[in-house]
């Protein structure tokens, strides 16, 4: 059975895309994005579908995309920050290496802007991020096999920190 390495999750702002990225790299595996697979399959942009089509629809075409990456992919996996609110997703990732990137609101802000694409944070973006969280943190903590703090790090930083929380090494690329 093919399964990722690992698969990301966290709010906007944690680095999920970045440290994807990164992780394919240094492990010379391939990386997924499941925001990217929705975009691919819609031909939309995501806030687009948020505000066509609602929340709801997104979050259906959001588990389908979840589901066929945990069944095909075998490299790193990017999730969006919202994947994990659907009970199906949740029980489809307990079989999986997942690592939750942990940030705080200060860090999201800085990395992310907290107002380009996001839909869920129009309006006031760290109140509605904050609230977010509240809601999300104990979801993230509850599915993760892994955590990793990311306040303050840069990108090799955080891959650095993921890959010894997975007992991981990088592969030579010589």
């Amino acid at each position: 059975m093919t399964r990722p390495v690992a698969v990301l999750i966290g709010p906007p702002g944690a680095g999920k895309t970045t440290i994807a990225h990164a992780l394919s790299e240094k492990l010379g595996v391939r990386v997924r994005d499941t925001d990217e697979d929705i975009v691919s399959a819609t031909g939309r942009a995501i806030a687009d579908i948020f505000v066509d089509d609602g929340e709801p629809h997104f979050r259906e075409l959001e588990h389908a995309a979840v589901t066929k990456a945990l069944s095909e992919h075998d490299g790193v996996l990017a999730l969006g920050g919202g994947a994990v609110l659907d009970p199906r997703t949740q029980e489809a990732l307990r079989e999986h290496v997942v690592v939750f990137l942990d940030v705080r609101i200060t860090d999201a802000a800085r990395r992310v802007g907290l107002n380009r694409d996001r839909p869920l944070l129009l309006g006031n973006p760290r109140a509605q991020w904050t609230m977010m969280m509240d809601h999300r943190r104990p979801i993230y903590t509850q599915i993760a096999t892994h955590r990793v703090p990311t306040d303050g790090l840069e990108p090799d930083e955080v891959t650095s920190a993921v890959l010894s929380a997975l007992g991981l090494q990088e592969t030579s690329h010589e």
